[in-house]
């Protein structure tokens, strides 16, 4: 059965900790072997899981964390309107291009070294970030989204090489721990900041946990007894996507999904702030969107890969998403806790897009291809919705003409995602 689940997914794939053979030839030298090598390679794939997810945790606090204080930076900093669109249009973008060079970068220095200089980059974006004057902040966003980028991609094809048989669960573990990042990145920036003296320190403490990542990194994919590391024969050069009408269909469903959620990351808080809500309580709102997609992002994967296709779950979460957004737009301050819940259970779709990468390919080396597809292009899709955002707040001196943008967008969200979950291979 082990031999059966690893030949499904390529030559290349290494064993993992579901693939442990339950044989038991009772007092036999092999029977004891089999039992000693599944508790080192449980214990390999356990320590590699928590890698993952500690990697995980700091892929959103650095977007999230800005948005509930990004007015006081503009204060302190003196910088303009354009600046604050800037900051929140900047990781999209970076997401895009890095995302796109993120195979490229595994297949050069191997899928574990690609990882940990992800990691090693975030953290130090995140502490140049808080060192100086605008520019200084937009570099180091930049700095710290291109280490994001490239873990983005990569994380994936780690989850369907090394956890092939259980692909649902552990990417409902990976969203569920992006999420719960985010959530902490909202949450907790704001008081840390008050506590210890603005802004500089809430921002430029989320660096501890990504250098508290790379280390475990470092370890999981260096020290694993009986577990061969993910080298660059992890990631091979595949063939190019760009001629597959599945590939196109799963990269508009992961842009526009990512535009959803970057503009709310972005602006939500602001959004609340405006309403009458209190910094404190944006900020709670905003991690709270979070996590309620927690629930969902373990749950719902290993649900919907259990079947054909993913579709009728993926419009269903859309339709929350709708919900909220509207309420946003028509009645902000009539329920704001409401309305935020909603679109944090649209938000979850996420771990679907992720779900639909691994299911719509049959090999890892087509998997990295089309995460970096989707993810780089679909980014650079993205990237454009929280500038726009902005820019429409600030042309019409309200949010209704941007909140009815935020909708087109989700609603061709939930079309894409209808396509892309049918059951194909690209």
């Amino acid at each position: 059965m082990a031999a059966d689940r690893g030949t499904s997914v390529g030559d290349n794939v290494s064993t993992t900790l579901t693939d442990v053979t339950d044989a038991d030839v009772s007092g036999s030298g092999a029977a004891r072997d089999t039992r000693l090598r599944g508790r080192a390679l449980f214990g390999g794939g356990l320590l590699l899981a928590v890698a993952v997810v500690l990697a995980a945790l700091n892929l959103r606090p650095s977007i999230t964390s800005v948005g509930a204080v990004l007015d006081e930076m503009r204060l302190t900093l003196g910088a303009p309107a354009a600046w604050a669109s800037a900051l929140t249009t900047l990781p999209g973008l970076c997401f895009a291009v890095a995302g796109l060079a993120a195979p490229a970068l595994a297949r050069r220095i191997g899928l574990n070294a690609a990882i940990g200089t992800a990691l090693a980059v975030l953290t130090a974006g995140l502490v140049l970030r808080v060192v100086n004057g605008p520019l200084v902040v937009l570099g180091g966003t930049l700095v710290a989204s291109a280490g994001i980028a490239l873990a983005n991609v990569l994380i994936p094809v780690v989850v369907k090489a090394s956890f092939a048989a259980r692909i649902g669960l552990m990417t409902g573990i990976y969203t569920a721990a992006l999420q719960t990042g985010g959530a902490l990145g909202s949450s907790v920036t704001p008081p840390v900041g008050d506590a210890l003296g603005g802004w500089r320190f809430g921002l430029g403490g989320w660096a501890v946990l990504a250098a508290v990542a790379l280390v475990v990194w470092i370890v999981a994919t260096r020290t694993i007894p009986g577990r061969p590391k993910l080298s660059s024969g992890s990631v091979t050069r595949g063939r190019s996507l760009l001629r597959s009408p599945l590939a196109w269909i799963v990269t508009l469903f992961f842009g526009t999904q990512a535009c959803f959620a970057y503009i709310m990351m972005g602006w939500l808080p602001q959004v609340l702030m405006d309403a009458g809500v209190t910094r404190t309580s944006a900020g709670f709102m905003m991690g709270l969107v979070s996590l309620v997609g927690l629930p969902v992002s373990l749950l719902v994967p290993p649900l919907a890969a259990r079947r054909g296709g993913q579709s009728w779950w993926i419009v269903v979460l859309g339709a929350f998403g709708v919900i909220g957004i509207t309420g946003l737009m028509l009645a902000p301050s009539a329920a704001p806790l409401l309305w935020s819940v909603l679109a944090g259970i649209g938000m979850s779709v996420f771990s679907l897009a992720i779900t639909t990468i691994a299911l719509r390919a049959r090999t890892s080396e087509d998997t990295a291809t089309l995460s970096g597809m989707a993810q780089g292009l679909g980014y650079l899709l993205a990237a454009a919705g929280p500038f726009a955002f902005g820019v429409l707040r600030d042309v019409t001196g309200g949010w209704t003409a941007s909140f009815a943008l935020l909708l087109v967008v989700v609603i061709g969200q939930m079309v894409f995602g209808w396509l892309a979950g049918r059951p194909r291979y690209v």
